[in-house]
């Protein structure tokens, strides 16, 4: 059974080619098959609704609004490079779709292969597994959401485009062992560990990509205890993944300097030591080393530790993820 009747269709592909084309004028999608996959894959069919925050909350769009002038502005909104919140409950923001342009680069950053498994946790609106399954084959892709609702409408979103990958609703931080074994495992919501059962339901030389602190990690697995990587150079910013226990809240520590305090890489910084490192600790090691970029900070998994670092995993600043003391070497 082939994609639904969408009359949408036409403004879509118009809008959609020049989504591509911005995106593409930032440097990613050079890679032929990731912009076949951008330029076929309706956006809207996979946000057949979302909310625009306002002055006076969330308002919604919606592709049925009896109104041609909101339709319009649906319709233009699901082709921007922009994110989208497409599920909000008690006035929070619980899924959306993310900017194309920042899950072209992710998916760029997996460096898939022709034949390989793919595991994403965070199933979304189906829209990034719909791209992974034009790449790879629906039959390679499998998607895993804890929220029923969320995957229910991932599944539809997919089909409705003419796409069946695997859906299934469970904890994202357990992975989907019935599944396994997988060569790419990427996450779209934000961790505050990597989760030991996800090594474990990789291959050797798998590549994990996942959201941490303010930032994305690239592990590369080298068995079931030992994965090591570093941070792509841009900021990410998503949903928590819900299942894992976050850390808790943080405030933004009194008596740091105003510059350093809005500081997009010393707030990634803030965010990474969370827990394992004092603010002012922080504050020191940033400033002592220059206001290091995200691409010098790596995580090594082993033996059941885990622990980010600067420069080097062996060398003077090391400190544990998800811990109090800071571990020093």
């Amino acid at each position: 059974m082939g994609p639904q009747q969408d009359v949408f269709a036409e403004d879509g592909a118009r809008a959609r080619q020049a989504l591509v084309t911005e995106i593409a004028r930032t440097g990613v999608l050079s890679d032929p098959a990731w912009r076949a996959a951008f330029e076929d894959v309706p956006r809207h069919l996979f946000v057949p609704y979302y909310f625009v925050a306002g002055t006076g909350g969330y308002e919604r769009l919606w592709r049925e609004d009896p109104d041609p002038a909101r339709r319009e502005r649906w319709l233009r909104g699901a082709y921007r490079d922009i994110p989208l919140a497409t599920r909000v409950r008690d006035g929070q923001l619980i899924s959306s779709s993310s900017q194309p342009s920042l899950m072209a680069e992710m998916l760029d950053a997996l460096d898939v292969r022709d034949g390989q498994r793919v595991l994403e946790i965070g199933a979304g609106t189906g829209y990034n597994a719909a791209l992974l399954c034009h790449r790879l084959g629906e039959e390679r892709v499998t998607t895993v959401d804890l929220d029923p609702e969320i995957t229910e409408s991932a599944r539809a979103h997919c089909a409705a485009a003419g796409y069946r990958p695997a859906v299934h609703t469970g904890d994202g931080a357990r992975g989907c062992p019935e599944r396994a074994p997988f060569d790419r495992i990427i996450a779209t919501c934000t961790l505050p560990s990597v989760p030991p059962a996800w090594l474990r339901q990789c291959s050797r030389g798998a590549l994990i990509l996942a959201p941490l602190s303010t930032g994305l990690i690239l592990l590369r697995v080298r068995d079931a205890d030992h994965a090591e990587g570093r941070f792509l150079p841009g900021p990410a910013y998503f949903v928590a993944l819900r299942g894992a226990t976050p850390p808790a809240p943080r405030r933004r520590p009194s008596g740091l300097p105003r510059r350093a305090a809005q500081n997009d890489l010393f707030a990634f910084l803030l965010e990474l030591t969370a827990g394992s490192l004092d603010p002012h600790e922080a504050l020191s090691l940033w400033q002592r080393e220059r206001r290091p970029r995200r691409e010098r900070y790596g995580v090594t998994v082993s033996g059941g530790r885990q622990w980010a670092w600067l420069d080097d995993p062996e060398g003077p600043y090391v400190w544990p993820l998800g811990t109090l003391q800071p571990d020093w070497r």
